[in-house]
Protein backbone atom coordinates (compact mmCIF):
# COMPACT_ATOMS: atom_id res chain seq x y z
CA UNK A 1 0.00 0.00 0.00
CA UNK A 2 1.10 3.71 -0.14
CA UNK A 3 0.68 6.36 2.45
CA UNK A 4 1.36 9.93 1.59
CA UNK A 5 2.86 12.77 4.24
CA UNK A 6 1.91 16.34 3.18
CA UNK A 7 4.25 18.30 5.12
CA UNK A 8 8.23 17.64 5.79
CA UNK A 9 8.84 18.79 8.87
CA UNK A 10 9.72 17.45 12.23
CA UNK A 11 6.40 15.93 12.15
CA UNK A 12 5.94 14.73 8.68
CA UNK A 13 9.25 13.25 8.28
CA UNK A 14 8.85 11.47 12.04
CA UNK A 15 5.28 10.12 10.56
CA UNK A 16 6.94 9.10 7.56
CA UNK A 17 10.51 7.39 9.72
CA UNK A 18 7.95 5.08 11.73
CA UNK A 19 5.98 3.77 8.86
CA UNK A 20 9.41 2.98 7.37
CA UNK A 21 10.70 1.25 9.96
CA UNK A 22 7.32 -0.98 10.55
CA UNK A 23 7.38 -1.55 6.42
CA UNK A 24 4.30 -0.38 6.81
CA UNK A 25 3.57 0.64 3.11
CA UNK A 26 5.29 3.28 0.46
CA UNK A 27 5.83 6.31 1.51
CA UNK A 28 5.38 10.15 -0.66
CA UNK A 29 6.45 12.69 1.17
CA UNK A 30 5.18 15.97 -0.53
CA UNK A 31 6.45 19.68 0.51
CA UNK A 32 6.64 22.92 -1.42
CA UNK A 33 10.24 23.27 -0.52
CA UNK A 34 12.69 22.11 -3.20
CA UNK A 35 15.20 19.41 -1.95
CA UNK A 36 13.41 18.75 1.62
CA UNK A 37 11.25 16.44 0.78
CA UNK A 38 13.71 14.87 -1.42
CA UNK A 39 16.72 15.12 0.63
CA UNK A 40 14.87 13.36 3.67
CA UNK A 41 13.15 10.63 1.50
CA UNK A 42 16.60 9.94 0.18
CA UNK A 43 17.75 9.63 3.89
CA UNK A 44 15.13 7.55 5.04
CA UNK A 45 15.52 5.18 2.20
CA UNK A 46 19.35 4.91 3.09
CA UNK A 47 18.04 3.17 6.67
CA UNK A 48 16.28 0.26 4.54
CA UNK A 49 19.87 -1.79 4.21
CA UNK A 50 19.72 -0.99 8.24
CA UNK A 51 16.36 -1.59 9.32
CA UNK A 52 15.73 -4.41 6.49
CA UNK A 53 13.20 -2.82 5.22
CA UNK A 54 12.75 -2.55 1.61
CA UNK A 55 9.49 -0.36 1.28
CA UNK A 56 10.01 2.38 -1.43
CA UNK A 57 10.52 6.04 -0.14
CA UNK A 58 9.65 8.93 -2.18
CA UNK A 59 10.14 12.64 -1.61
CA UNK A 60 8.44 15.11 -4.28
CA UNK A 61 7.02 19.05 -4.70
CA UNK A 62 4.38 17.34 -7.14
CA UNK A 63 1.07 16.22 -6.22
CA UNK A 64 0.60 14.29 -8.55
CA UNK A 65 3.15 11.68 -7.10
CA UNK A 66 0.67 11.12 -4.23
CA UNK A 67 -2.15 9.38 -6.95
CA UNK A 68 -3.20 5.77 -5.54
CA UNK A 69 -2.30 6.61 -2.06
CA UNK A 70 -4.86 4.87 0.38
CA UNK A 71 -3.98 7.41 3.17
CA UNK A 72 -3.27 11.08 3.54
CA UNK A 73 -1.47 12.22 6.38
CA UNK A 74 -1.23 16.26 6.30
CA UNK A 75 1.04 17.67 8.50
CA UNK A 76 1.55 21.17 6.51
CA UNK A 77 0.88 24.12 8.00
CA UNK A 78 2.60 27.10 10.18
CA UNK A 79 3.41 25.58 13.83
CA UNK A 80 2.36 27.97 16.65
CA UNK A 81 4.77 29.75 17.97
CA UNK A 82 5.10 31.95 21.19
CA UNK A 83 2.66 34.65 21.33
CA UNK A 84 1.20 34.00 18.23
CA UNK A 85 -2.78 34.20 18.59
CA UNK A 86 -5.58 31.06 17.99
CA UNK A 87 -6.98 33.39 15.26
CA UNK A 88 -3.50 33.88 13.45
CA UNK A 89 -2.84 30.02 12.97
CA UNK A 90 -6.44 29.44 11.86
CA UNK A 91 -5.93 32.20 9.28
CA UNK A 92 -2.62 31.05 8.04
CA UNK A 93 -3.42 27.45 7.59
CA UNK A 94 -7.11 27.76 6.18
CA UNK A 95 -5.08 29.17 3.41
CA UNK A 96 -2.89 26.13 3.50
CA UNK A 97 -5.16 23.52 4.22
CA UNK A 98 -7.44 24.58 1.55
CA UNK A 99 -4.97 23.79 -1.11
CA UNK A 100 -3.50 21.08 -0.24
CA UNK A 101 -7.71 19.28 0.25
CA UNK A 102 -8.18 20.28 -3.55
CA UNK A 103 -4.70 18.32 -4.34
CA UNK A 104 -5.68 15.33 -2.64
CA UNK A 105 -9.26 15.68 -4.21
CA UNK A 106 -7.79 15.77 -7.53
CA UNK A 107 -5.01 12.93 -7.03
CA UNK A 108 -6.11 10.49 -4.33
CA UNK A 109 -10.28 10.50 -4.41
CA UNK A 110 -10.09 7.03 -2.39
CA UNK A 111 -8.03 8.34 0.15
CA UNK A 112 -8.73 8.29 3.94
CA UNK A 113 -7.26 11.73 5.25
CA UNK A 114 -5.44 11.99 8.55
CA UNK A 115 -5.75 15.74 9.75
CA UNK A 116 -2.67 16.58 12.00
CA UNK A 117 -2.30 20.20 11.19
CA UNK A 118 -3.58 23.18 13.92
CA UNK A 119 -5.65 24.08 15.25
CA UNK A 120 -6.51 20.35 14.66
CA UNK A 121 -10.66 20.10 14.84
CA UNK A 122 -10.79 23.30 12.48
CA UNK A 123 -8.47 22.53 9.83
CA UNK A 124 -10.06 18.70 9.48
CA UNK A 125 -13.30 20.72 9.27
CA UNK A 126 -11.31 22.97 6.12
CA UNK A 127 -10.64 19.24 4.78
CA UNK A 128 -13.54 17.82 4.55
CA UNK A 129 -15.09 20.62 3.37
CA UNK A 130 -12.48 20.81 0.55
CA UNK A 131 -11.94 17.30 -0.56
CA UNK A 132 -16.05 16.94 -0.52
CA UNK A 133 -14.93 13.65 1.03
CA UNK A 134 -17.61 11.96 3.58
CA UNK A 135 -16.98 11.87 7.26
CA UNK A 136 -16.17 8.99 7.36
CA UNK A 137 -12.55 9.29 5.41
CA UNK A 138 -11.68 12.67 7.42
CA UNK A 139 -10.38 12.41 10.84
CA UNK A 140 -8.04 14.36 12.72
CA UNK A 141 -5.20 13.52 15.00
CA UNK A 142 -5.73 15.04 18.76
CA UNK A 143 -6.56 12.38 20.94
CA UNK A 144 -4.52 9.87 21.00
CA UNK A 145 -2.12 11.94 21.49
CA UNK A 146 -4.09 14.08 24.55
CA UNK A 147 -4.29 10.69 25.71
CA UNK A 148 -1.14 9.54 25.31
CA UNK A 149 0.08 12.38 27.19
CA UNK A 150 -2.29 11.69 29.97
CA UNK A 151 -1.07 8.42 30.41
CA UNK A 152 2.60 9.51 30.48
CA UNK A 153 2.45 11.69 33.68
CA UNK A 154 0.05 9.43 35.57
CA UNK A 155 2.50 6.66 34.46
CA UNK A 156 5.14 8.87 35.78
CA UNK A 157 3.49 10.29 39.16
CA UNK A 158 2.58 6.12 39.98
CA UNK A 159 6.22 5.01 39.06
CA UNK A 160 4.53 2.29 36.57
CA UNK A 161 4.73 1.04 33.25
CA UNK A 162 2.41 3.51 30.84
CA UNK A 163 1.22 0.88 28.97
CA UNK A 164 -0.45 -0.28 32.03
CA UNK A 165 -2.19 3.13 32.25
CA UNK A 166 -5.58 2.81 30.25
CA UNK A 167 -7.20 6.49 29.58
CA UNK A 168 -8.76 8.36 26.83
CA UNK A 169 -9.24 12.61 26.28
CA UNK A 170 -11.99 13.64 24.28
CA UNK A 171 -13.03 17.15 22.99
CA UNK A 172 -11.15 19.60 21.23
CA UNK A 173 -7.50 19.68 20.76
CA UNK A 174 -7.04 22.38 23.16
CA UNK A 175 -7.33 23.61 26.64
CA UNK A 176 -11.06 22.52 26.63
CA UNK A 177 -10.24 18.83 25.86
CA UNK A 178 -11.88 16.74 28.25
CA UNK A 179 -9.78 13.85 29.72
CA UNK A 180 -12.36 11.01 31.24
CA UNK A 181 -10.71 10.52 34.74
CA UNK A 182 -14.05 8.46 35.58
CA UNK A 183 -12.59 5.68 32.44
CA UNK A 184 -8.87 6.53 33.73
CA UNK A 185 -7.48 3.39 35.07
CA UNK A 186 -4.19 1.92 36.01
CA UNK A 187 -4.12 -2.32 35.53
CA UNK A 188 -7.86 -2.08 36.14
CA UNK A 189 -7.53 -0.08 39.01
CA UNK A 190 -9.32 3.24 39.48
CA UNK A 191 -7.00 6.35 38.84
CA UNK A 192 -8.75 7.97 41.61
CA UNK A 193 -7.92 5.02 44.00
CA UNK A 194 -4.51 5.90 43.52
CA UNK A 195 -3.74 9.72 43.25
CA UNK A 196 -5.51 12.12 45.48
CA UNK A 197 -7.81 14.88 43.51
CA UNK A 198 -6.06 17.76 43.88
CA UNK A 199 -2.92 16.18 42.33
CA UNK A 200 -4.91 14.60 39.91
CA UNK A 201 -6.26 17.87 38.96
CA UNK A 202 -2.78 19.57 38.43
CA UNK A 203 -1.78 16.27 36.23
CA UNK A 204 -5.19 17.01 33.96
CA UNK A 205 -4.02 20.71 33.62
CA UNK A 206 -0.62 19.59 32.53
CA UNK A 207 -2.49 17.31 30.26
CA UNK A 208 -4.34 20.21 28.57
CA UNK A 209 -1.19 22.37 28.21
CA UNK A 210 1.17 19.49 27.12
CA UNK A 211 1.57 21.07 23.70
CA UNK A 212 2.44 24.60 25.08
CA UNK A 213 4.88 23.65 27.66
CA UNK A 214 7.60 21.82 25.01
CA UNK A 215 6.68 24.88 22.53
CA UNK A 216 8.01 27.02 25.94
CA UNK A 217 10.77 24.80 26.49
CA UNK A 218 11.72 24.72 23.08
CA UNK A 219 11.61 28.53 22.08
CA UNK A 220 11.39 27.86 18.73
CA UNK A 221 9.09 24.27 17.29
CA UNK A 222 6.62 22.45 18.59
CA UNK A 223 6.39 18.63 19.37
CA UNK A 224 6.72 16.21 16.83
CA UNK A 225 7.71 12.55 18.22
CA UNK A 226 4.57 11.72 19.89
CA UNK A 227 2.31 13.90 17.45
CA UNK A 228 4.38 11.74 14.83
CA UNK A 229 3.44 8.43 17.18
CA UNK A 230 0.26 8.98 17.29
CA UNK A 231 -0.53 9.88 13.42
CA UNK A 232 1.23 6.63 13.07
CA UNK A 233 -1.01 4.25 15.21
CA UNK A 234 -4.18 6.14 13.18
CA UNK A 235 -2.37 5.10 9.49
CA UNK A 236 -1.65 1.78 10.97
CA UNK A 237 -5.36 1.15 11.74
CA UNK A 238 -5.99 2.05 8.41
CA UNK A 239 -3.52 0.25 6.45
CA UNK A 240 -4.01 -2.90 8.49
CA UNK A 241 -7.74 -2.67 9.01
CA UNK A 242 -7.27 -3.21 12.59
CA UNK A 243 -11.21 -1.80 13.64
CA UNK A 244 -8.79 -0.31 16.50
CA UNK A 245 -10.98 1.72 19.30
CA UNK A 246 -9.06 5.08 19.08
CA UNK A 247 -9.95 9.06 20.27
CA UNK A 248 -10.08 10.93 16.61
CA UNK A 249 -11.58 14.13 15.68
CA UNK A 250 -15.06 13.70 14.00
CA UNK A 251 -17.52 15.04 11.92
CA UNK A 252 -20.30 14.60 14.49
CA UNK A 253 -24.15 13.57 13.28
CA UNK A 254 -26.16 13.84 16.72
CA UNK A 255 -23.64 11.31 18.89
CA UNK A 256 -23.42 12.60 22.56
CA UNK A 257 -26.16 15.37 21.77
CA UNK A 258 -23.36 17.33 19.63
CA UNK A 259 -24.05 18.22 15.87
CA UNK A 260 -21.75 19.61 12.74
CA UNK A 261 -18.83 20.55 14.54
CA UNK A 262 -15.38 18.66 14.70
CA UNK A 263 -14.64 17.17 18.24
CA UNK A 264 -12.59 14.46 19.54
CA UNK A 265 -14.68 10.79 20.07
CA UNK A 266 -13.90 7.46 20.40
CA UNK A 267 -14.19 6.11 17.24
CA UNK A 268 -13.19 2.68 15.20
CA UNK A 269 -10.87 3.30 12.74
CA UNK A 270 -10.40 0.47 9.67
CA UNK A 271 -9.76 0.17 6.69
CA UNK A 272 -12.49 2.89 5.10
CA UNK A 273 -11.40 5.14 7.74
CA UNK A 274 -14.25 5.79 10.75
CA UNK A 275 -16.55 2.87 10.90
CA UNK A 276 -18.52 3.85 13.71
CA UNK A 277 -18.50 5.92 16.69
CA UNK A 278 -18.19 4.35 19.76
CA UNK A 279 -21.12 5.35 22.78
CA UNK A 280 -19.15 5.44 26.34
CA UNK A 281 -21.13 6.42 29.84
CA UNK A 282 -19.97 9.65 30.58
CA UNK A 283 -20.48 11.20 33.96
CA UNK A 284 -22.89 13.99 33.95
CA UNK A 285 -19.86 16.46 34.26
CA UNK A 286 -17.93 15.14 31.61
CA UNK A 287 -20.74 15.50 29.19
CA UNK A 288 -21.32 18.62 30.27
CA UNK A 289 -17.52 19.31 29.59
CA UNK A 290 -17.61 17.69 26.00
CA UNK A 291 -20.35 19.54 24.80
CA UNK A 292 -19.51 22.73 25.98
CA UNK A 293 -16.10 21.37 24.08
CA UNK A 294 -17.70 20.80 21.24
CA UNK A 295 -19.84 24.04 21.16
CA UNK A 296 -16.57 26.03 21.26
CA UNK A 297 -14.79 24.30 18.17
CA UNK A 298 -18.43 25.25 16.88
CA UNK A 299 -17.79 28.66 17.30
CA UNK A 300 -14.66 28.63 15.23
CA UNK A 301 -16.17 26.90 12.40
CA UNK A 302 -18.93 29.13 11.93
CA UNK A 303 -16.60 31.89 11.48
CA UNK A 304 -14.89 30.31 9.31
CA UNK A 305 -18.58 29.83 7.00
Amino acid sequence: MKVAVIGAGNVGATVAQRIVEAQLADVVMVDVVQGVPQGKALDLAQSGPILDSSVKVTGTNDYRDIAGASVVVVTAGFPRKPGMSRDDLVAANREVVAGIAGEIRKHAPDSVVIMVTNPLDIMSYVAMKETGFPRERVLGMAGVLDSARLRYFIAAELDVRPADVSAMVLGGHGDSMVPLISHTTVAGVPVRDLIRPERLAEIVQRTRTGGAEIVTLLGKGSAYYAPGASAYVMVEAVVKDLARVLPASVWTQGEYGIRDTFVGLPVVVGGKGIEKVVTMSLSDEELRDLRKSAGDVRKEIEKLA
